[in-house]
C-alpha cells in the first residue's frame, strides 16, 4: 500500500512539472527555420543586387557575345572546267595550299598565242629599222645631190655671165637645183614617216608594249587556273567537285579566315559609361567549358541603326511599345583574343560570356573574376 502511495505522488509531481516546463517554450526563444531561410535568402538577394548596381558601371558582364571573323567568298578569276578539287567540306588548310585547279588548256594556247605575237612585233619593229636606215640613205644622198648640183650650176652661172652660154642653160642649171632640193625635202619626209612608223626604240615601242601586256595577261590568266588559299583559315560551304564548270565571278566556297578573330559582345548604353579602349576581358567560350581566355576592347561602338523610315512613296513606320521600362539600347563592342590559345577553337559565331574589369577595385573585380569563372563551369550543361 506504501509503494502505490509514492508512485501516485511522483505521478503527480511530474504532472505539475510539465505545465510550466512548457510554458517555458515561449515564442521569442524558438526559431522558426522559414524565417531564417528568409532572412538569409533576402541578404544574398540585396547583396547581388548592390553588386549587380555596381558591377554594371565598373565591371560589366555579358552573355550577348559571339565570336566573329573574316568570311571570304572563293571566286575563281577565270572561267573553265574543274579537273581537280583538293579539299573536303569543313577542312583547315594553310595559305597558299592549293584549293582547286581549272583546265588549264585554253590558257596554255593563250600564252602560245601572245608569244608568237610578240616574236611578230618584234620581226616588224626590225623591218622598221631597216626602212628607217633606208629612208635614212636616201637622204644622204639627195643632200650630196643637192651639193652637186649647186657646184655644177655655179659654173654654168659663170659662163652665163661671160656670155659663153645662154640663158636657157641657166635657166636648166637653177631648175636642177630646185629638183635636187626637192628630192632632199622628199627624202627627210620619207625618213620621218618611216620613224612615226616604227615608233620609240627598245621596249618602249607600242607594238612591243601591247605584244607584251597580251603576254603578261595570258600568263596571268594561267596562273589563275589554281585557286589558292589566301591564308590559313576554314573551308566551308563547298559547291564543286571535278568536271563543274566554273564561272568567273561566281563563288566556288566559302573561306573563314582563321588568323583573325574576335569577340564582338553587344552591351547596353548604361554598361559603357567606364569603358575605355585597352580594357582587360576575360572570355568564357562555350565551345570549351571551364576554360578563360583573356582580351582586351579594341573598339566601342558609337552608332547604331534605329532608323524607322519607309520607303519613297509610304510613310515612315513607328513602333508602339508601352511599359513600365523600356528595352534597353545595345551598342557593339569589339574584344581581341590576347593569347593564343585559342587557336582551333575560334567558331565563328560561337558564343561567348565576357567579363570587362575598367578599374582596379579589388572587390568588383573579385566578385566578376569569380563570376566568370562559375559561368564558365555551368556552360558544361548548357
Amino acid at each position: 500500500m506504501s509503494e502505490s502511495v509514492s508512485k501516485q505522488e511522483k505521478t503527480e509531481e511530474v504532472a505539475a512539472e510539465q505545465p510550466a516546463s512548457i510554458s517555458e517554450k515561449t515564442p521569442e526563444t524558438t526559431q522558426d527555420p522559414v524565417r531564417k531561410i528568409t532572412k538569409y535568402i533576402l541578404a544574398i538577394t540585396a547583396l547581388i543586387f548592390v553588386w549587380y548596381i555596381i558591377a554594371d558601371r565598373h565591371a560589366p558582364w555579358s552573355d550577348q557575345a559571339r565570336v566573329q571573323a573574316y568570311v571570304i567568298p572563293i571566286v575563281p578569276q577565270v572561267s573553265g572546267r574543274v579537273t581537280e578539287v583538293l579539299v573536303e567540306q569543313d577542312q583547315v588548310v594553310n595559305a597558299g595550299e592549293v584549293l582547286f585547279r581549272i583546265d588549264p588548256s585554253d590558257y596554255e594556247l593563250a600564252v602560245e598565242n601572245a608569244e608568237a605575237a610578240l616574236e611578230l612585233a618584234g620581226q616588224e619593229i626590225g623591218a622598221g629599222m631597216a626602212t628607217v636606215v633606208t629612208a635614212q640613205a636616201q637622204l644622204v644622198v639627195a643632200e650630196t645631190n643637192v651639193e652637186h648640183v649647186k657646184a655644177q650650176s655655179a659654173r654654168v652661172f659663170e659662163m652665163e655671165a661671160k656670155n659663153v652660154l645662154s640663158h636657157s642653160d641657166g635657166d636648166k642649171a637653177r631648175a636642177a637645183i630646185k629638183a635636187s632640193q626637192a628630192q632632199v625635202v622628199s627624202a627627210k619626209a620619207n625618213l620621218d614617216k618611216a620613224k612615226q612608223a616604227l615608233g620609240a626604240e627598245g621596249n618602249d615601242n607600242p607594238r612591243i608594249r601591247s605584244a607584251m601586256a597580251q603576254l603578261k595577261k595570258a600568263q596571268l590568266d594561267l596562273s589563275r587556273t589554281v585557286v589558292l588559299a589566301p591564308s590559313i583559315g576554314g573551308i566551308t560551304n563547298l559547291q564543286i567537285d571535278a568536271g563543274f564548270f566554273a564561272n568567273k565571278g561566281a563563288a566556288a566556297m566559302t573561306f573563314v579566315e582563321g588568323s583573325n578573330a574576335w569577340v564582338q559582345v553587344n552591351l547596353r548604353e548604361n554598361n559603357l559609361a567606364n569603358l575605355s579602349v585597352g580594357n582587360v576581358v576575360e572570355i568564357a567560350l562555350d565551345v570549351d567549358p571551364g576554360t578563360i581566355y583573356q582580351g582586351k576592347i579594341t573598339s566601342i561602338g558609337f552608332a547604331v541603326d534605329t532608323s524607322s523610315k519607309g520607303a519613297v512613296g509610304s510613310l515612315a513606320t513607328v513602333e508602339s511599345k508601352t511599359g513600365w521600362l523600356r528595352d534597353a539600347q545595345r551598342f557593339p563592342v569589339i574584344i581581341a583574343f590576347t593569347d593564343d590559345k585559342t587557336n582551333g577553337k575560334r567558331r565563328l559565331g560561337g558564343q561567348a560570356d565576357v567579363q570587362i574589369y575598367t578599374g582596379d577595385n579589388w572587390l568588383v573585380n573579385s566578385l566578376g573574376w569569380a563570376w566568370i569563372r562559375v559561368l564558365s563551369i555551368l556552360s558544361y550543361v548548357y
